[in-house]
């Protein structure tokens, strides 16, 4: 039987209360005397419940969400790695977790000499010369370094208005390019699915400002005509961007900085274990070659008289992208997780990840369409090229795996491959629980054929079946109100 949970303003009733103040000891101000006339259109709503009411409501829902701790987590693109607790505890010592972004800097020297060696750390990993630890998130990182691809035209006297993206490229990287104002050009893989140098120089020229390169890339495959793609870029005066979500199939294996790119940002939430799922806390740093640190995001952490400081004496930096110096608690499990692993560790993430990703490819090979066979690094793509002749398709596939126990890997992305499917297992995971997937996939193919209406109506388990998503995108329900 499904047990659906209301939500919790169907839980309350009237006046319940689960705490009890003191009498006031101050003049008692009314929010409506106190707050902003416009703030106050209509008095809010609070669901009023016992301390043990709420705690259990959140409780349930909790069972019906899937984590990282309970399983495999395949989400191709988003290395939904396991998060070592150890880097949990770090984050929670008193001396961080109750650190203050506006505490004197003198008062903060063990918490700025972390990030400085993690920058240090960081620019060691990707070959590059100088960080910011400053930007959220991934996208922001793009963000930050299309700015400063800008500014460094600009300063050259030879602004330059569009940005090549291959359309093997992560998403966020058109609209990076949009948001500074530039022009996002798609240029084409290879059949063999990747980019080729002599497609890039044949649509390099002086308006273009860079190359934004996802490598390894969204196909799974490694960009093996890098240097040559970057040597073409650099001939016509432009900059390569490397898009460093992939980083976890390269972690001590290749060196960005040596490949030709001249920055990049780092997702450390992705390959540096805190795990990101829900929208957060990320932090995406950006590293860069000697050229471009002039216009690195303010403030700076510079060392000064044997202090560590946050400076802003940097005239040619684009400016301040953050209210403080990033996510400091993502920074923190990541410094913890790279010291904790050392070179030989972080290289040896790789090589497990890559192993796995093959491991399961060549697995499911039998089972599902592989679009493209070559030995793959961190992820790989299948499709429902198949599934389709018994009319189940990739969402179906989905939400059957959900019966099995599994959270779906990516699905229709990347969009060069119809009805794919990204699977990403990682590193975490060990052989044992790779075979539990590829059976579960394994399982659903044979029900796709034998059995397709079993598929297509999935999941059969969960509180919830198909939501009308359409409706729910263009008629979204933001408030919460009693059926009539």
């Amino acid at each position: 039987m499904k047990v659906i949970e209301p939500v919790i303003f169907e839980l309350g009733d009237q006046d319940r209360k689960g705490y009890s103040l003191p009498a006031w000891d101050v003049p008692r101000i009314e929010a409506e005397d106190a707050l902003p006339k416009e703030l106050l259109r209509e008095p809010a709503r609070l669901p009023q419940l016992s301390e043990t009411e709420v705690v259990r409501h959140f409780i349930r829902l909790s069972k019906m969400n899937y984590s990282v701790d309970e399983g495999l987590y395949p989400l191709g693109s988003c290395t939904m790695k396991y998060n070592p607790k150890v880097n949990e505890d770090l984050a929670r010592l008193p001396g961080f977790s109750m650190a203050h972004p506006w505490q004197p800097q003198q008062l903060s020297q063990g918490s700025l000499k972390l990030m400085h060696d993690l920058e240090l750390a960081l620019a060691e990993i990707t070959g590059m010369d100088a960080v910011t630890l400053q930007p959220a998130a991934g996208a922001q990182g793009e963000l930050v370094g299309m700015m400063m691809i800008r500014a460094i035209h600009r300063d050259r006297g030879k602004p330059r208005d569009k940005v090549l993206i291959p359309d093997t490229a992560h998403g966020t990287n058109p609209a990076s390019c949009t948001l500074t104002g530039y022009q996002a050009v798609t240029i084409k893989s290879s059949p063999a699915g990747i980019l080729q140098a002599e497609t890039v120089a044949e649509v390099m020229d002086e308006s273009v400002a860079a190359l934004m390169l996802t490598n390894p890339n969204t196909l799974g495959l490694f960009e093996s005509e890098v240097e040559d793609i970057c040597r073409a870029v650099h001939e016509k005066g432009g900059l390569v961007y490397l898009d460093g979500a992939n980083l976890n199939a390269i972690l001590g294996l290749v060196s960005p900085g040596k490949m030709g790119v001249d920055l990049m940002h780092i997702n450390l939430h992705k390959t540096f274990s805190t795990p990101h799922g829900g929208g957060g806390p990320g932090a995406g740093p950006v590293a860069v070659k000697a050229e471009l640190a002039p216009y690195l995001p303010i403030p700076r952490l510079v060392q000064e008289d044997g202090q560590y400081q946050l400076s802003e004496d940097f005239p040619s930096s684009v400016g301040r992208v953050m209210a403080f110096y990033g996510n400091f608690s993502v920074l923190l499990k990541a410094y913890a997780y790279i010291l904790s692993l050392g070179p030989e560790g972080l290289k040896t993430i790789s090589q497990v990840a890559v192993l796995n990703a093959n491991y399961l490819k060549e697995r499911l090979r039998k089972s599902y369409h592989l679009p493209y066979p070559a030995p793959c690094m961190h992820e790989f793509i299948l499709s429902d090229k198949l599934q389709l002749t018994f009319g189940v398709r990739t969402r179906d596939i989905a939400k059957r795996l959900m019966d099995y126990g599994f959270h779906p890997p990516t699905i229709y992305f990347p969009l060069v491959v119809a009805g794919a499917m990204m699977i990403e297992p990682t590193e975490s995971d060990s052989f044992q629980e790779l075979d539990r997937f590829a059976q579960a996939m394994e399982a659903i193919a044979r029900e796709a054929q034998e059995d397709p209406d079993l598929v297509i109506g999935a999941p059969h388990s969960l509180p919830f079946s198909r939501l009308d998503e359409v409706r729910a995108a263009r008629l979204p329900r933001l408030r919460w109100k009693p059926e009539e």
